[in-house]
């Protein structure tokens, strides 16, 4: 019985540590335009996608990173398996503005065509394009903790740490009066 009290206060004290991403607002922005990259440590043959326009995707307001950023990875590593393209290293970058998304992809096939080592091979609008994707709901919590809430979590959190200790000694205490009963 009091094993079970012990691990009821302990799967509470975890649950009460898991924290909320609550760094900054989300916000849907009307369209980014971007572009993937892959590439494999195991040979030199690297893809890279047109520049597309991706609509109605959610960006962090406080650094303007896009949410889910490894699902637009996984769409573009999904397809070159499907081509039996496996075992790549996906990206996606992205920008506000057009301009700005075209001075990365070139850089990006400057940089590849120039170390005449790499094979570019460079994916059209026609074959793949990314398709927007909505955040898991933890990532879209709107609202930030206020510092007076983020005191009473931890507040909270080191009472029941303390309460998990007081029953664990509670429980040592009863085991040793069981163990000199006998």
């Amino acid at each position: 019985m009091k094993y079970l009290k012990t691990t009821a206060a302990l799967l509470l004290i975890m649950l009460l540590g898991v924290t909320i991403n609550a760094t900054a607002g989300n916000e849907r922005v009307p369209k980014i335009y971007a572009f993937g990259f892959a590439a494999s440590f195991n040979d030199s043959t690297v893809y890279i996608t047109d520049i597309q326009e991706i609509e109605n995707v959610w960006v962090n307001e406080k650094n303007n990173f896009l949410l889910d950023r490894e699902s637009y990875s996984n769409q573009l590593k999904e397809y070159l398996q499907s081509k039996n393209q496996r075992n790549r290293t996906c990206i996606i970058s992205y920008a506000f503005k057009r301009k700005d998304a075209e001075k990365k992809l070139l850089k990006m096939k400057k940089r590849y065509n120039a170390a005449n080592h790499y094979d570019v091979r460079v994916i059209m609008p026609a074959e793949f394009s990314f398709k927007a994707v909505e955040p898991t709901m933890n990532l879209l919590q709107e609202k930030p903790l206020s510092k007076a809430e983020k005191k009473a979590q931890k507040k909270s959190q080191k009472k029941a740490v303390k309460d998990a200790k007081k029953a664990k000694k509670e429980e040592r205490k009863e085991s040793k009066k069981q163990v000199e009963k006998k």
